[in-house]
């Protein structure tokens, strides 16, 4: 490759996207840190119920910025309130469960959170609006989650010592911000679309929030924009593999070639028969020929993670791919060619 990369991996690594089924903090800390041994996440159980959610979960992150439930989601009110009390809990909860688990944990450890403008596309102003039409707001937004991340991720640091501290962005609506296609509250209109250079701009400014913690951002949706996300400086691009076109190969190819590394879903995240772990990569190696890249770096700037979170598969399909990735990783590393 021609530059160094971004993101310092071991070779043959997996990991998890976030969501996990089921309601027991502790029992899946400790079956995703058992899995995943050299790069677990932080786990999220959205079947806990509102706050346990993605957007809540971020929305009880945010500094001086409180949301609650409506009917129509998450809406920003005056002051924190049950739902605001309750993410903090769910979070308490889930970093106590990952401090026990992960004592002397010396390699990656993930978080998640959800991105500037997938939060900006989902939580709405008093007037029942989305953040997104509102150029002010979302530049609030940015702010405040950066700030609250700057937070948490100290936190993580001062609970598991030893471990690298990554930070990963979902932002599955980043492609609808961008091209005009998110809905307005009553649903016959769209907001319009997000200029290239704010959206950039407001990442930089959650990016900055990560200090020396690596940043991936994470997208299950088509169309990646993996041009953007390299112009921000990210230290790695996560995608659902199976959505990749011609195109996005390309614009991969480029990746690769600047150090940034890839988080590839190649394993399905609701309950499927798996295959053999070398064919669950045979893709990602036929990509890599077909790019010109040299065999030998596939394993150290590609991490093998499930095509989304696993919180719509069953307990023992998760357990079941979280294990079939890491095996599909070391594959890669045993086989470079």
């Amino acid at each position: 490759m021609s530059t160094e990369l971004k993101f310092a991996l071991p070779a043959g690594v997996a990991t998890g996207v976030g969501s996990m089924p089921g309601t027991d903090a502790r029992e899946t800390a400790k079956s995703v840190i058992g899995s995943l041994e050299a790069f677990p996440h932080l786990p999220e159980l959205p079947a806990r119920g509102p706050g346990a959610d993605m957007i809540g979960r971020t929305a009880g992150l945010l500094v001086e910025m409180y949301a609650r439930v409506e009917p129509s989601g998450w809406r920003f009110g005056d002051r924190p309130g049950r739902d605001t009390r309750r993410a903090w809990s769910w979070m308490r909860e889930d970093l106590d469960a990952v401090e026990e688990f992960a004592q002397g944990h010396e390699g990656l450890l993930k978080v998640q959170a959800v991105g500037p403008w997938t939060l900006a596309a989902a939580l709405e102003l008093r007037n029942g609006e989305a953040v997104l039409s509102d150029p002010g707001a979302c530049r609030d937004l940015a702010e405040s989650l950066a700030e609250g991340l700057r937070g948490h991720l100290a936190d993580v640091r001062r609970r598991v010592p030893g471990a690298r501290v990554a930070l990963q962005l979902d932002e599955p609506s980043l492609t609808a911000v961008l091209r005009g296609q998110v809905k307005s509250a009553s649903g016959y209109r769209t907001h319009r679309a997000v200029d290239r250079a704010v959206a950039e701009g407001a990442l930089r400014t959650v990016l900055g929030a990560a200090g020396d913690s690596p940043v991936v951002v994470h997208s299950c949706a088509p169309e990646v924009p993996f041009a953007l996300l390299r112009r921000t400086g990210v230290a790695g691009i996560s995608f659902d593999f199976a959505l990749l076109t011609e195109r996005d190969g390309e614009q991969i190819g480029e990746a690769v070639e600047e150090g940034t590394a890839l988080f590839a879903g190649v394993v399905p995240g609701t309950d499927a028969a798996l295959s053999d772990p070398a064919g669950s990569v045979m893709g990602v190696r036929t990509l890599w020929r077909r790019l010109g890249l040299a065999p030998g770096t596939l394993s150290e700037s590609l991490v093998i993670t499930p095509a989304c979170g696993l919180a719509g598969a069953s307990p023992a399909y998760a357990r079941a791919a979280l294990a079939h990735c890491a095996r599909a990783a070391r594959s890669l590393a045993d086989n470079p060619e």
